[in-house]
């Protein structure tokens, strides 16, 4: 295997290559130190394209019309790899060959509906051809290896959140990877990986950062950089809150709770590979690549300003026995392992006496599911369209901050960090 000394994983997300001129922005990048080291680079897909094939697959799944939609992330990519490459944009096969793959998989889709129980295995099977179409373009555009990480990143047939199977992962990955790293850098998908009879599985929403997370634990490498159109890892998100700070340097205990807690910058399951082999993770600028950023790691650091969180699509559901006795250990057991077969993770909880309640992120389909097992035991009620606040390291101009003006229906407070949710609101301006 490489020297690890040599080797740093790099995270390109879907805003670094949302166009042409971000790739272009991209390959100057990596071309500043592809020099100086080995490089391994994950890109996620371009801009909205998660999204648009998300729409794609609903319609395909549902026995509609996809067409228009499909024709439109069709001509998206072949318009930036014309731009980037001319007239020998139509000699890129591989991209054509992966559009014509794409649209055999909705076609058989929709002559063959699939039960409703198999939605997510076949949206992996779809939602996966953005990362491959952008990691195609990317690669061509450095002139660098194109790598399917799918055969190398085994995971279970966990449909939506894979589960790494770690030994055979890591004996792929360093079978393979260390020869191709020496001739050049390499480009591979986040996001993805791959069941062992060979079907497509995702990692979870946002997964890129975790997959890049995977590799740098299996090569032992030097750091990992993941790049954002952000300074570096901010105390909030500054779509939504103004005066936000950088952090210059955060433990991986903190980001762990912040990313936990639905911090938008690093994926939740990113930090441990990384810990565990004390791999420092950078997050820098890809508008301003020579800035500071911030370093993630381990030892002490200055005390954090308060970090703001939010997610919005949430949903509050409340359970209460319908014999109005009190809510046992017995009754905590059935719901949390109905919420987990439905997989609608818990954002925050609480329980009085007759009653338990749950913030979750909202999916129509999924609360379904659950009102389906659960209605003839317990009444339940649930509110949408609502929004969580996380304060971490809050003090009470903080709280007063996000609170004021708002209807709190659940709050929690704990010595370092407040939640609650409330109804979306419409904001004028930044918070």
């Amino acid at each position: 295997m490489q020297e690890p000394h040599l080797l740093q994983v790099y995270k390109f997300g879907g805003a670094s290559v949302k166009d042409a001129a971000a790739i272009r922005n991209l390959t100057q990048i990596v071309r500043e130190h592809a020099a100086q080291q080995q490089l391994l680079i994950v890109v996620s897909a371009m801009g909205k394209t998660t999204n648009a094939l998300e729409e794609i697959f609903q319609l395909a799944f549902t026995g509609q019309d996809y067409a228009p939609p499909l024709a439109t992330l069709r001509y998206f990519h072949l318009s930036v790899a014309q731009e980037l490459f001319g007239g020998e944009a139509g000699e890129a096969s591989q991209l054509h060959d992966l559009l014509e793959q794409l649209d055999q998989q909705l076609a058989t889709l929709q002559k063959q509906p699939a039960p409703a129980d198999a939605y997510d295995q076949h949206y992996d099977q779809v939602i996966s051809f953005g990362e491959l179409l952008a990691t195609c373009i990317v690669a061509r555009a450095l002139e660098a290896q194109w790598l399917d990480c799918r055969p190398l990143l085994r995971t279970d047939h966990t449909w939506r959140e894979g589960r790494i199977d770690w030994p055979t992962t890591e004996w792929n990955v360093r079978d393979q990877l260390p020869a191709l790293l020496q001739r050049g850098p390499v480009v591979t998908q986040g996001f993805l990986g791959g069941t062992p009879n060979g079907q497509t599985t995702t990692l979870g929403r946002e997964g890129s950062d975790y997959t890049a997370a995977i590799f740098a634990y299996c090569l032992q490498a030097k750091a990992v950089t993941i790049w954002k159109d952000v300074a570096g890892l901010l105390n909030a998100d500054p779509k939504f809150f103004a005066d936000t700070v950088r952090f210059p340097a955060i433990s991986y205990q903190e980001t762990i709770e912040m990313a936990y807690y639905g911090a938008s910058v690093i994926h939740p399951k990113t930090i441990k590979p990384l810990a565990v082999r004390q791999i420092p993770l950078f997050v820098k600028s890809f508008l301003d690549p020579a800035a500071e950023g911030t370093r993630i790691g381990d030892g002490r650091h200055e005390p954090l300003a308060p970090a703001f969180i939010r997610k919005d699509g949430q949903c509050l559901i409340s359970f209460e026995s319908k014999d109005l006795t009190f809510i046992s250990e017995e009754n905590l057991q059935v719901i949390f392992g109905t919420l987990a077969q439905v997989r609608l993770k818990i954002n925050m909880m609480q329980n009085s006496a007759i009653s338990f309640s749950v913030c979750t992120d909202f999916s129509a389909y999924r609360l379904e599911k659950l009102l389906g097992q659960l209605r003839d035991q317990f009444t339940i009620h649930y509110n949408t369209e609502l929004e969580l606040y996380t304060i971490k390291n809050y003090d009470k101009a903080s709280l007063q901050r996000l609170t004021t003006g708002r209807e709190l229906l659940l709050e929690q407070r704990s010595r370092q960090t407040f939640q609650f949710v409330c109804r979306a609101v419409p904001v004028d301006g930044l918070i």
